[in-house]
């Protein structure tokens, strides 16, 4: 009988727009960017050039400090563009895809007969390793080392995420080689959580069951309640959508980084599931698809994912594309003083509550509140499952009070975790960017 942790702080905002469990068409992209800037923790070093042909799998750049870390090519084609900001800072590289793709081929292995660094070196070599993160820091994991423990969570209980269950049907052979290549990396334990009920079932993994509001689904939450992280330790964290990449690679021979994205949104006219690859552009998955008027494009969910446009790039991480109206041009009479039953309010102060929660809600980008520097109290604490202090170990990553935010918990936490924290703020305060920035300066400091 699987472990079951249930989970009673935080909150679930039932939003207008999830995806249905239908395949939409689409997903044809023209171009395809590997951006370094969505893996935390690395500093590229560009390998490809302008002009060069290469293959789904082929090196376009690596970690300068550990360059056995290999960033490749999610398509075969042409590299048409190293585009570079501000101090030659690589923004990301663009690969035109061909029409028919064509890849490196790395050889079918069989996990079971494999050592460890025989695995290792299989995912580094394909480039599949920047999708297995560490904790703590929340940065591409450093191959060099052993972690304790590895986390896998199947439970998306952000808003309007996907279904795993949906995700994976279909692709259970590629999910449990993922699973069992990632036990060979660990002298610990791969845990793998799942939301209650759900139909996936994995053998060679301790299996644990969550219940409860977002943030229950978050992998930290899962860390905490199961194995906090102490001083010294390193956990290895990797998304569904990754174990399966993985997988594909033991029982394909390719570094296949074909992906299922939940389209979803109140401004998308279609909400489902699209086929696509790592690094499509945004155009080729909600083209078509949006409501007209001035909207907001998001590469992730509502609280934690990273604003785009049309001619942007889905995030290397991403699994979700959602589109809400921007909200720039609503302007409303008497808006304070009116009932607002179809508008969320966490705090009651509309009458929506009401209505029950099984009303859903459209929301739009707006702020709604006013920037102030001023930490409520208790806001965090009522949103926030995991035992650490949210209000003081912000307030010491302000500081950077080293001994402070290790005392509080900092080795455990990533920015996500705070992202339900930063939407009820009544401040407004940039609480992800706050963590994100402590977190790179431990890691500078501590390294």
């Amino acid at each position: 009988m699987a472990n079951v942790i249930k989970i009673r702080k935080g909150l679930d905002i039932n939003l207008k727009g999830k995806a249905s469990e239908v395949m939409l068409n689409g997903g044809k992209s023209g171009s395809y960017a590997i951006v370094p800037s969505c893996f935390n923790g690395i500093t590229p070093k560009v390998i490809a050039r302008v002009g060069d042909k290469v293959k789904a799998g082929s090196v376009l750049m690596v970690d300068k400090n550990h360059p056995e870390i290999k960033f490749v090519s999610p398509v075969s084609g042409e590299v048409t563009a190293v585009n570079r900001g501000e101090k030659r800072k690589v923004l990301n590289i663009i690969v035109k895809a061909d029409a028919t793709i064509e890849s490196e081929d790395f050889g079918k292995k069989s996990v079971s007969s494999l050592k460890g660094e025989e695995v290792k070196e299989a995912i580094l070599n394909a480039g599949i390793w920047p999708f297995i993160k560490q904790r703590p820091y929340d940065i591409v994991a450093n191959s060099q080392d052993v972690p304790r423990d590895i986390y896998v969570s199947t439970y998306q209980s952000a808003p309007m995420a996907a279904n795993c269950d949906f995700v994976i049907k279909g692709q259970e052979q590629d999910f449990q080689t993922g699973l069992d290549a990632l036990t060979k990396l660990t002298t610990g334990k791969v845990y793998l959580g799942v939301k209650k009920g759900s139909a996936i079932k994995a053998t060679g993994v301790e299996q644990v069951e969550v219940e409860g509001p977002h943030p229950a689904g978050n992998v930290s939450v899962l860390i905490n309640q199961l194995k906090p992280i102490n001083k010294g330790e390193t956990v290895w964290v990797v998304k569904p959508a990754d174990v399966i990449i993985i997988g594909r690679l033991f029982n394909k021979g390719v570094a296949d980084f074909t992906r299922l994205v939940a389209v979803t949104g109140s401004q998308t006219t279609e909400q489902g599931y699209m086929q696509v690859i790592a690094g499509c552009e945004i155009s080729s998955i909600i083209g078509g698809k949006m409501v007209a008027g001035s909207n907001r494009i998001i590469s992730g969910d509502v609280l934690s994912g990273t604003k785009v446009d049309e001619s942007g790039y889905l995030g290397a991480y991403d699994t979700q594309i959602t589109v809400i109206p921007e909200g720039d041009d609503n302007h409303e009479l008497f808006g304070w003083a009116m009932p607002r039953l179809g508008d969320f309010s966490v705090s009651r102060t509309y009458f929506s509550w009401m209505m029950g929660k099984d009303k859903e809600y459209a929301v739009d980008a707006r702020i709604k509140g006013g920037k102030r520097a001023l930490i409520m109290s208790g806001e965090y604490d009522r949103v926030f499952p995991m035992d650490i202090l949210p209000e003081y170990l912000i307030k010491a990553v302000i500081a950077f009070d080293i001994d402070k935010m290790e005392n509080l918990g900092i080795y455990e936490v990533a920015p996500e975790d705070f992202a339900l924290c930063e939407f009820v703020d009544t401040s407004k305060i940039e609480l992800q960017q706050i963590v994100r920035n402590g977190l790179d300066l431990l890691y500078k400091e501590m390294n």
